[in-house]
């Protein structure tokens, strides 16, 4: 065995996936891996499960040690895009442990932890890479150093009351000026997530391209479109309120409309692990209910 280094990343979950928690922990313990933890989980597992003491624990990306092989998130596919602050351009893989229902992401099932470790312990498994979003104002810092996006950044409307108008522009060109709720602009990961629910299409992890899609528009006819992945896209957004919400992941910031923002492909990559029996299509069956007679239910 290779790997002797990992890290976990998690967040407070239900008590009744302690079991699954204690069986993580003691499959590496009896394999004698280092562990190195997120502090602000390792002080709820203290409280919740009988875990190992004086584990070395880190807080963010700055104290993240460099030399793991690869880092554990436990929990959904929302535990997976924070633990992507933590990863950032390190090149560290990851891989996730889904402790809810099935994820895109987080795929491997709790039930599953000890044969999905040991694949990966002996390198049984492949990298999937995926890109990411960044988004940036010359005029204002936007979300500190976590300014990119494994799933999707979103502009929307301030409150209730009004549509905004979103002028775009697709490499300095007018694309269009999107009368709606907001603009989802969506990578291929983000395209089975919010972009999906508004009508945008599925795009293959690797496909090159981002997809934008419009939040309930005004104009029925204004469709979703697939863009190069190389694209700079500019974003100028027209309010009643003269705010409006940037979301990126799942961070948010109100911003007044005078700040406009640049949306890019970032400049580094997120190594997904994908075990030999993983399976893209199987997982967009499950979730989507694809192939199953719906009438039964």
């Amino acid at each position: 065995m290779q790997h002797q280094k990992i890290a976990i990343f998690g967040r407070v979950f239900n008590t009744s996936i302690t079991p699954f928690i204690e069986t993580l922990f003691n499959y590496l313990e009896s394999k004698k891996i280092e562990v190195v933890i997120y502090r602000e989980f390792y002080d709820f597992l203290l409280n919740t499960s009988k875990c190992p003491l004086n584990l070395t624990t880190f807080d963010t990306h700055l104290d993240l040690p460099k030399d793991i092989d690869f880092l554990l998130s436990l929990g959904g596919d929302g535990t997976m895009l924070a633990a992507v602050s933590v990863i950032r351009d390190s090149g560290i893989p990851i891989a996730g442990i889904n402790l809810g229902r099935l994820g895109f992401l987080a795929n491997i099932p709790k039930e599953n932890i000890e044969s999905a470790l040991s694949k990966i312990l002996e390198n049984q498994y492949t990298i999937q890479k995926r890109t990411l979003l960044s988004v940036e104002s010359d005029q204002k810092e936007l979300f500190g150093q976590d300014n990119f996006a494994l799933n999707d950044i979103t502009v929307f409307r301030f409150d209730s009351s009004s549509m905004i108008t979103v002028n775009a522009l697709l490499n300095d060109e007018l694309l269009n000026s999107y009368w709606a709720d907001g603009l989802i602009i969506a990578t291929p990961t983000g395209s089975t997530a919010y972009s999906l629910s508004c009508g945008g299409p599925i795009i293959m992890p690797g496909s090159g391209n981002f997809v934008i899609t419009p939040i309930s528009p005004h104009n029925l006819n204004v469709r979703p479109i697939v863009v190069s992945a190389d694209m700079t896209l500019k974003l100028k957004i027209e309010s009643r309120t003269d705010k409006y919400i940037l979301s990126c992941d799942s961070k948010s910031e109100t911003l007044s409309t005078d700040i406009e923002i640049t949306i890019r492909k970032a400049p580094f990559e997120i190594n997904l692990i994908r075990l030999q029996n993983d399976s893209y299509f199987g997982t967009l069956r499950e979730k989507l209910l694809w192939g199953i007679d719906v009438r039964n239910y």
